[in-house]
């Protein structure tokens, strides 16, 4: 632990830079403790607090902006990317976009303090045209304050905090072990959970080529696009005669839908599970003839 503690000291700037950044570009590695860790440094003398908060915030800018321009030139499809290595996928899109809904541009500033969207959200504001300079001043005010917000009370409350890390070499390797075991059972958790989500979520569904063969055959389904405003906003197609209703609406409003015909939802999430949510839903409601 001694050697660490070294280590620290020596790097602590270097360290704290590449854990930010690994964090800022989607890497499941917490900075968290590191501000912290660099705040107490800072606190006994052993690390200059200005330089902290300045590699925090530039750690976190250039991963931003990485993430940024991968929007403005990939669109959605990176939105799409970024969900798929969350440990909550299924839900990572629908959340980020209801959260710049309510915000727009501000919630550049609080994404940061919200897990999950932090890495989002700068991607967002690129597929949606945020300008660099808009993006730069509300994304900098926000990676400032996340920065001091963990590294302040390191340095306010560095003595408790080496006390911490005293008893923790105490511990030893138990520590790493205990932590070790903590983060795999989350990880397993959401894994699993996923899992029996997407099990009971394996209906009966249609490829886009099986409903073109139907339409070009003369069927009349009803197709229903449950895409939310900014997914049809960044990719302003629909098929042909869908009828736009927004999932809140299809909870409400089940009872427009024919039973006599044949329903098919499509939407814009990973694993398609939105569609195939509402498929269940309707079921339950006594609409049979439903495919995601």
């Amino acid at each position: 632990m001694d050697d660490v503690t070294q280590f620290l000291i020596r790097h602590g700037g270097l360290v704290l830079f590449a854990v930010v950044l690994a964090e800022q570009v989607g890497l499941p590695i917490p900075a968290v403790p590191v501000l912290l860790a660099a705040g107490a440094l800072a606190g006994a003398g052993k690390m200059n607090l200005a330089l902290a908060v300045v590699l925090g915030v530039t750690a976190c800018l250039l991963g931003d902006l990485l993430w940024y321009y991968l929007g403005r030139r990939r669109g959605a499809q990176v939105l799409t990317v970024l969900c798929r290595i969350s440990l909550e996928p299924d839900s990572c899109v629908r959340r980020t976009e209801d959260f710049f809904v309510r915000h727009g541009t501000r919630s550049l500033i609080w994404a940061k303090f919200i897990p999950g969207l932090s890495t989002v959200t700068p991607a967002l504001a690129g597929i949606f045209g945020v300008s660099v300079e808009r993006f730069m001043l509300y994304n900098g005010f926000g990676a400032l304050l996340w920065t001091a917000a963990f590294v302040t009370p390191g340095y306010l409350f560095s003595d408790q905090l080496e006390q911490v890390a005293a008893q923790a070499a105490r511990w030893g390797s138990s520590l790493v072990v205990l932590v070790a075991g903590a983060l795999a059972l989350y990880i397993a958790y959401k894994y699993i959970h996923r899992q029996l989500l997407l099990r009971e979520l394996r209906i009966a569904r249609i490829t886009p080529d099986e409903l073109k063969l139907m339409l070009d055959a003369g069927h009349e389904p009803v197709i229903v696009d449950l895409r939310r405003p900014l997914d049809r906003q960044a990719n302003p197609y629909s098929i042909p005669g869908a009828l736009w209703m927004a999932v809140e609406d299809l909870e409400h409003r089940h009872h427009e839908i024919p039973r006599d015909r044949d329903v098919i939802l499509y939407c814009a999430c990973p694993n398609e599970v939105t569609a195939a949510r509402m498929a269940l839903l309707l079921k339950r409601n006594g609409i049979v003839r439903v495919r995601p």
